[in-house]
């Protein structure tokens, strides 16, 4: 077995065309996964979003919005805007989550009378 290296991010060498044929010839059915766990629950994982690779189209609207709210996200400096819309996207998201764990029968029997 070969001594462990660590290295820091920088120092990272570029794999070589000889690890590269290495990783090519190994085989899908050659890898053992049996240490590593399932996954189940993909509801968190959006690496686009953490590489910066997901840009939604942006719409301007007009609101209005409490002086006081303002004044609050403008204390940030530059980039207000986009702090509100994190904010909401926060929001938004956990909402979808609560939705979508809501039984749908509950719904419909709570709007019957």
């Amino acid at each position: 077995m070969s001594k462990m290296v660590r290295y820091k991010m920088d120092e990272v060498p570029k794999p070589s065309k000889k690890d590269w044929d290495r990783v090519r010839a190994i085989k899908d059915e050659d890898i053992d996964y049996s240490d590593i766990p399932e996954i189940t629950d993909f509801s968190g994982f959006h690496p686009y979003l953490k590489r910066g690779l997901y840009k939604p189209i942006k719409k301007t609207i007009t609101c209005k919005l409490d002086a006081d709210i303002i004044a609050w996200l403008k204390m940030g400096g530059k980039g207000y805007q986009t702090r509100l819309n994190s904010i909401l996207r926060s929001c938004m998201q956990i909402q979808v989550v609560k939705d979508s764990k809501k039984p749908k029968w509950k719904t419909t029997l709570s709007s019957r009378k």
